[in-house]
């Protein structure tokens, strides 16, 4: 007889010793700081940073259990300082006898003034926390929160841990249910793949498909096209204001850059299928002026024609034309030397290196009475031989300056050696 189970797996799913958390290997094999940190019972404060559904949680209540301290649980998207405060009424309660180690979840929601008023206590020691944010630490906590937390970063979990963390889920369910649970190696693989790295996901994704299995003779037998209905698109990652946006568009024109064709359809893959079209286009349209640039700048308008067809077209036809200029992109000659030089004359104007415009370029049609040496001196380059004359065009305090190095692509190297010719005849 089945038994009913209203928390779900995930959480029922807890880990008895550091060895049974799923992934999180850089962090918790033997030998490893924090593993050593935990072993000792001497918790600092924490924070753990990484992608929902790793093990933050998970970890957090094992220390707990480990260290006999009474778990209190808030998130920061709910949470109050009125939350804190209750919190810290129990310390002086039975309750709080061997400490209080607070989880707080989600900890970038709390503004300025809570963080505040969590530090009071995490500084006397009255509170151990542990806190979890899905974003960036550096940018989102309070620095002197930072500075007495230790900060760990955690990782999507990888499918090999995953598809092991599936199996010992199906026997957990097989001892509840009564039952026994036939599910094909296929079936695991997917949902391993297919949660993205989340063990929540893959945990929710066994235990739907389990339900949505038919009992005969004692046995759940899990067919894949179950598995694929439930698993659908959950592995995609994707929050347009959060890191993983970031990390993505940054792999994607990275691997363009890096002229890996199978890499940068991987990412564009990913990006177009969060929907998220514009970011594909700006990056890719970034890349090749960045990046390919003058080594081939015919190539410029070819994928301003692709992305303006993309954008016309729409998802999901969309990603044909950006994958013929993603392809082009990688397979093109690469210079960055344009983009190297406007970037170092910025860098000149920021630190003051400017001074006005020669003589010779200014817009003069009058000199006043006080100007002894009348006339602008400007030489049309067009009235003399091959359409170039010597003149300065750099304001005086930077007229040596060099901006422009030529690439050493066959494109650059051609225009070099015609210019060299022409500026070096007489």
């Amino acid at each position: 007889m089945a038994i009913r189970m209203n928390k779900p797996l995930a959480d029922r799913f807890r880990p008895q010793t550091l060895d049974d958390i799923v992934g999180q290997k850089h962090l918790l094999e033997e030998g490893k700081p924090l593993r050593k940190i935990i072993e000792s019972g001497e918790i600092p404060n924490l924070i753990f940073y990484g992608p929902s559904g790793v093990g933050k949680t998970t970890l957090a209540t094992y220390i707990a259990k480990k260290t006999n301290r009474t778990l209190k649980k808030l998130n920061g998207t709910t949470a109050s300082t009125a939350d804190i405060k209750q919190i810290v009424s129990e310390l002086s309660t039975f309750q709080g006898l061997n400490g209080i180690l607070l989880y707080l979840d989600e900890i970038q929601y709390f503004n300025k003034k809570q963080q505040q008023t969590l530090l009071e206590y995490i500084e006397n020691g009255s509170i151990t926390l542990i806190a979890s944010t899905t974003e960036n630490p550096y940018f989102y906590v309070y620095n002197a929160i930072l500075s007495r937390s230790t900060v760990f970063e955690f990782k999507s979990v990888i499918p090999d841990e995953i598809e092991k963390a599936v199996y010992r889920a199906v026997k957990l369910l097989e001892e509840e249910q009564g039952v026994v649970i036939d599910l094909p190696q296929d079936c695991a693989r997917k949902i391993a793949f297919g949660c993205g790295g989340d063990v929540r996901k893959a945990m929710n994704a066994v235990e739907l498909s389990v339900i949505a299995s038919d009992e005969e003779s004692g046995v759940k037998k899990v067919a894949l096209d179950t598995v694929e209905q439930l698993v659908q698109k959950s592995a995609i990652r994707y929050d347009k204001d959060g890191d993983e946006h970031y990390d993505l568009v940054s792999a994607y024109q990275k691997s363009m850059r890096g002229s890996d064709a199978n890499a940068a359809l991987h990412y564009l893959a990913r990006i177009l299928e969060a929907g998220d079209l514009p970011s594909a286009c700006r990056r890719l349209m970034v890349c090749v002026c960045e990046d390919v640039g003058l080594a081939y700048p015919q190539l410029i308008p070819i994928v301003k024609s692709c992305v303006d067809i993309a954008q016309s077209v729409g998802l999901p036809e969309a990603r044909i034309p950006l994958a013929d200029a993603v392809v082009l992109v990688c397979n093109a000659p690469k210079s960055n030397s344009a983009y190297l030089g406007i970037n170092s004359a910025i860098t000149d104007l920021k630190n003051g290196k400017c001074g006005p415009v020669p003589r010779n370029l200014q817009n003069m049609h009058y000199d006043g009475e006080d100007n002894t040496n009348k006339g602008q001196f400007y030489v049309y380059p067009h009235d003399y031989p091959n359409h170039w004359i010597y003149q300065q065009y750099l304001p005086d305090i930077i007229k040596d300056r060099q901006y422009y190095k030529y690439g050493d692509n066959k494109n650059e190297q051609l225009f070099k050696n015609y210019w060299d010719k022409v500026k070096n005849s007489k």
